[in-house]
């Protein structure tokens, strides 16, 4: 897992900073019973998805790896003999 390197990009942090900012503000929300904030933390949580997607788009996503070859690939069984 540490070879894929996932989730250590500008584009995840900065989606999972933001997320957790929505999640705090919704939780408040919810301790004191505040409708339209909580649904203000939770409009945050979609941003932050938009954001994180919009990054990863403009290249401070993961990129593709070179080293591994495609999976869809399927090999015939060798006959022994």
């Amino acid at each position: 897992m540490s070879k894929a390197a996932h989730g250590h990009t500008p584009a995840a942090w900065t989606g999972v900073t933001i997320a957790f900012v929505g999640f705090c503000v919704s939780g408040v929300a919810m301790i004191i019973p505040n409708i339209l904030l909580f649904w203000a933390g939770i409009a945050v949580i979609v941003i932050a998805g938009v954001v994180g997607k919009a990054m990863s788009i403009a290249g401070m996503g993961k990129q593709p790896s070179k080293n591994f070859a495609p999976v869809a690939e399927e090999r015939t069984p060798v006959a022994a003999g």
